[in-house]
C-alpha cells in the first residue's frame, strides 16, 4: 500500500537541518517542484543563504534559526511558521567514536537531536494535518537504522528508534483511517560531508550515495506516495539476513566490511 500522493506545487514544506547537505538540495528541488519552503537550521546563516538560493531562483522560501532540541521554542516556531503540508524531519548529528570515547555530552545531544527531535517537530505539526486530514511527515533514518555498525553505538541506536518511531505513526494513523502519510528514508552513507572519511568495501554493491541523487529521490518518493525509501538496494536484505543465527549474520556483514567503514572516518559537526 501507499500514502496518498502528494504534490508539491502549492504545497508548504518545512525542512529540519534545510541549511546544508541533503536537507538544502532537498529545500531547492521542492522549491523548484512549485512549494513554499521553510528551512529551520540552527545556523542562521546557513539557512539563509538557502532561502536566498531560492528566491534567486524565482521560488518561495523563508529561514528560521532554530534548536529543534528545545521543545518550547519549537512550539514558538511552530505558531508562527503556520500549517505544514510535507515535514521533513532531516536534521541529524553523528559522533564516530566508540562507546567508551564518547563525549557523554554528545551522547546525549545525539538522541536529542536525531530522535526526540522527531517527537516535538511531528507533535507540532501534526494535529493540523489530521484536521485538514492531508500531508505527509518524512523522517530521515539512515540504514544504520536497521542494522548496528561499530562506532556507532549512539547515531545506530538513535536511527533505530527514528526507525521505529515512524512505524509506530504509521500504524497510528492507519487505524484512525487518517490521510496523512508517513515516509521513512533509509540511506547507506551520503557524500555530504557528514561522513566525510568513511569507506566502503564493495562500492558496486554498497556504493556511497550521492547527495543530489538522494534528494532527488526523496522528493519523488514523496509524491509516489511511498511509505519507505531504503537506499541502496541491498540494504533493503537486512531483515532476511536476520533471520540466520547470530554469529552468520555477523560474518555476513564482516564479509561485506560494514564494521570497517567508521575507521577513518573524519566527519563534521552539524546535520546532514
Amino acid at each position: 500500500m501507499t500514502n496518498t500522493p502528494v504534490r508539491f506545487a502549492n504545497a508548504h514544506v518545512l525542512i529540519t537541518g534545510g541549511g546544508s547537505g541533503i536537507g538544502r538540495l532537498m529545500a531547492r528541488g521542492a522549491a523548484g517542484r512549485g512549494a513554499r519552503v521553510t528551512i529551520w537550521d540552527v545556523s542562521e546563516e546557513r539557512g539563509r543563504a538557502v532561502r536566498d538560493e531560492i528566491r534567486s531562483s524565482g521560488g518561495r522560501a523563508e529561514a528560521v534559526a532554530l534548536d529543534i532540541t528545545d521543545r518550547a521554542a519549537v512550539d514558538r516556531a511552530a505558531v508562527q511558521t503556520g500549517a505544514v503540508d510535507i515535514l521533513v524531519n532531516n536534521a541529524g548529528v553523528v559522533t564516530g567514536k566508540r562507546l567508551l570515547d564518547a563525549d557523554p555530552e554528545a551522547i546525549r545531544r545525539t538522541f536529542e537531536v536525531n530522535t526526540l527531535s522527531l517527537y516535538w517537530m511531528t507533535r507540532a505539526f501534526l494535529g493540523g494535518m489530521i484536521a485538514r486530514d492531508r500531508g505527509t511527515v518524512v523522517t530521515i533514518a539512515s540504514a544504520a537504522g536497521l542494522v548496528g555498525v561499530a562506532r556507532q553505538t549512539d547515531y545506530s541506536a538513535s536511527k533505530f528508534a527514528a526507525f521505529g518511531f515512524t512505524e509506530s505513526l504509521r500504524a497510528e494513523l492507519a487505524a484512525d483511517r487518517s490521510r496523512v502519510g508517513t515516509l521513512v528514508v533509509c540511506p547507506y552513507y551520503i557524500n555530504t560531508g557528514m561522513f566525510a572519511g568513511v569507506t566502503t568495501k564493495y562500492p558496486w554493491l554498497l556504493p556511497i550515495l550521492d547527495e543530489q541523487d538522494v534528494a532527488t529521490r526523496i522528493l519523488d518518493a514523496v509524491e509516489r506516495g511511498k511509505r519507505q525509501l531504503v537506499l541502496p538496494r541491498l540494504v533493503r536484505l537486512i531483515p532476511g539476513v536476520r533471520m540466520l543465527p547470530v554469529p552468520a549474520f555477523d560474518a555476513v556483514l564482516n564479509t561485506l566490511g560494514i564494521n570497517k567503514t567508521m575507521d577513518h572516518f573524519r566527519g563534521r559537526a552539524g546535520s546532514r
